[in-house]
């Protein structure tokens, strides 16, 4: 096992092996797999939607299989209950003396990896069991709290809300999420590699090539990326120019029912930092913010009627944002 405090330029080479991996099973979608390394490396939770049968659940087992990680799958179905998921107590009885006793029997939860497919299948209620794991990596159960493993991650995928049923995820949930990934239909050409590559008596094998100990090495690393104070100035100023109110820009005041709040800047540097780290730099940049606004805030924006009425998205009042924030000068 990869001890955390193995070398930064023995563990980089590593994420190019990564990637190889996930190409022997997975097709194109090359801007989804960097946001989801980007997620890996972060030590944060990523929420992928898409049309079925897009590859969302092929990408998740696929990068499951290429880490060293225990990986776990759950599906969620309307009639899942939050035990299903976390755990429940079981009443044992001691043969020889005859004393009954309760055991915790752990849910799927306690695993580093956990696949929570089609999230929005399964009503509010169950959604929420995962809200203190997401956050604080325990589980809390007749009171006593349980330690998560290290690394643990939640990649969850659902289908888009317009759906037929569907629940939305509480804001709550949505905001533990470090990025909301959009999948979207795959070009001519990777469409054509994806007919030929699945329907051939031979399927792609993906080796395990990283570890847990490497995991949580290069995410140690990424805490150390050099983020400039006007790159933090310009991060605060584009999470609070997201919020109504006094001051607030025009357009925001019209399209934007509720902003982002403090843990969307949070998540928008940890994001920059591992993009820099995944192209071999220890530096982030204002490049690697623009490149992540869009998957880090979208899903912390409520519009109001203005917007939808105006046929305006979450990424397109994003984009509006990066325009009119200026940089520090």
């Amino acid at each position: 096992m990869t001890s955390p405090d193995t070398p930064l330029d023995t563990l980089l080479p590593r994420l190019d092996q990564l990637r190889s991996a996930l190409a022997q099973a997975v097709v194109g979608q090359g801007e989804v797999v960097e946001q989801l390394l980007i997620g890996l490396l972060a030590g944060g939770h990523c929420l992928l939607e898409g049309a079925p049968g897009l590859g969302k659940t092929l990408l998740v087992r696929s990068l499951g299989q290429a880490l060293e990680l225990q990986f776990r799958r759950v599906q969620f179905t309307p009639d899942l209950m939050p035990s299903d998921i976390l755990g429940t107590e079981l009443l044992e009885e001691d043969h020889g003396t005859g004393h009954r006793s309760f055991r915790f029997q752990k849910g799927p939860v306690f695993t580093n990896l956990l696949l929570a497919d089609e999230l929005n299948r399964t009503p509010p209620k169950t959604q929420a069991a995962l809200l203190e794991a997401m956050q604080e990596r325990t589980v809390s159960y007749a009171g006593t709290t349980w330690q998560l493993p290290a690394p643990f991650f939640v990649l969850a995928t659902q289908n888009p809300i317009e759906q037929a049923g569907t629940y939305p995820l509480p804001e709550a949930q949505l905001d533990r999420f470090l990025l909301h990934v959009r999948v979207d239909y795959p070009s001519e050409t990777e469409e054509r590699d994806i007919l030929a590559q699945t329907t051939g008596s031979h399927a792609g094998v993906v080796p395990q090539v990283m570890d847990a100990g490497a995991v949580l090495a290069l995410q140690a690393a990424v805490r150390e990326v050099h983020v400039s104070a006007d790159l933090l100035t310009w991060i605060t100023r584009l999470v609070r120019a997201s919020r109504p109110g006094d001051g607030a820009l025009a357009e925001v005041n019209t399209w934007i029912k509720w902003g982002a709040g403090p843990r969307a800047g949070q998540s928008l540097v940890l994001a920059a930092k591992a993009r820099a780290i995944l192209q071999g730099r220890f530096a982030a940049t204002r490049q690697d913010v623009a490149a992540l606004a869009a998957p880090v805030m979208r899903h912390r924006l409520l519009l109001s009627f203005a917007a939808e009425a105006e046929q305006k998205s979450t990424d397109d009042v994003i984009a509006m944002l990066l325009r009119a924030v200026p940089f520090p000068a």
